[in-house]
């Protein structure tokens, strides 16, 4: 699996990545705007190298306004390549995967004042910089339509799944907030009518807010989805994306994640190498009974080089 977009595909992510899902996730960093995720995922399809000229230093760090600061760092050399890097492997997994996610978070979008150029991440840089604007319905579905097709031309075999963000975009206020997820609704939808057959709709935003219905199901912050709200959305992604057989195999695999997460607190060393056994050895039963699930294999060699 691929997935991009909005902050919401690094929680599906998180999950899909403890059940040992062969899943790339967001190789640019969270994008937020159809219009970034459309060059996003041009790039991959390319394969486009970035070059030193391309990154600006700002804050003592160099950055790109196509990825996340998480990709920023201090040496410019590094830096590149770590970019490029992520991008060589978008594509590699673009080109083979079965299900890509895109995931939207907002109608809005923020343009370079010099050049008109549509920013990814701004990089806290001064607001005079940018001009932010609202795009259309049709110029969404526009870029949506663009997308899909671009996708289904480089892997047949895909299919591409839409949804919107259910994180809120406070600042904007409620109703600019609305008024964004539902122009990214109505895109998303219109999109997927137009490709029948490999393209698809996930509610992903109805889930939280038509089913959840409750600010409990919400991070401290109010706009991000709490832990548990993340789990009920991942079990209905799993109903909706796997078939009996592969829920059983993730979810196993979902269990054996936390046991080698966990560290045992016990002083007692005899107690302490009793769990390491017990998990290595539940991890080369995996690894064992599903030698396809190449997390399973990488993870039984490195654990045989260093502790638990």
């Amino acid at each position: 699996m691929l997935l991009t977009g909005s902050c919401f595909s690094d929680n599906m992510g998180t999950c899909l990545r403890n059940a040992m899902v062969d899943a790339v996730v967001n190789p640019f960093g969270t994008t937020y705007n159809p219009l970034s995720l459309l060059e996003c995922v041009g790039w991959l399809i390319e394969n486009r190298q970035i070059t030193h000229s391309e990154l600006f230093e700002a804050n003592g760090v160099w950055n790109h306004f196509m990825f996340h600061s998480r990709f920023s760092g201090t040496e410019l050399g590094e830096t590149t390549a770590a970019m490029n890097i992520s991008i060589e492997r978008g594509h590699r997994q673009l080109s083979r995967c079965s299900h890509i996610f895109v995931t939207l978070g907002t109608s809005f979008v923020y343009r370079l004042n010099d050049n008109g150029q549509v920013v990814n991440n701004c990089h806290k840089l001064p607001a005079g910089r940018f001009k932010r604007s609202l795009c259309s319905m049709d110029e969404i579905t526009a870029v949506l339509d663009n997308m899909a097709t671009r996708i289904h031309d480089f892997n047949p075999e895909a299919h591409i799944i839409f949804t919107v963000s259910p994180i809120r975009h406070l600042a904007d206020g409620l109703a600019m907030n609305h008024l964004s997820k539902s122009l990214l609704t109505v895109a998303a939808h219109h999109t997927v009518a137009a490709h029948p057959g490999y393209c698809h709709y996930f509610p992903a935003y109805e889930i939280l807010n038509d089913d959840l219905r409750d600010y409990r199901f919400y991070a401290a912050d109010m706009a991000h989805p709490s832990d548990v709200a993340v789990n009920y959305v991942w079990e209905l992604f799993k109903a909706a994306f796997f078939n009996d057989n592969e829920r059983s195999k993730a979810e196993q695999c979902e269990r054996l994640s936390r046991l080698l997460a966990h560290r045992p607190t016990s002083p007692n060393a005899e107690v302490v190498g009793q769990f390491k056994q017990k998990a290595a050895k539940s991890l080369a039963d995996m690894a064992a009974r599903y030698p396809h699930i190449t997390k399973l294999d990488y993870l039984k060699h490195y654990i045989t080089c260093k502790e638990l």
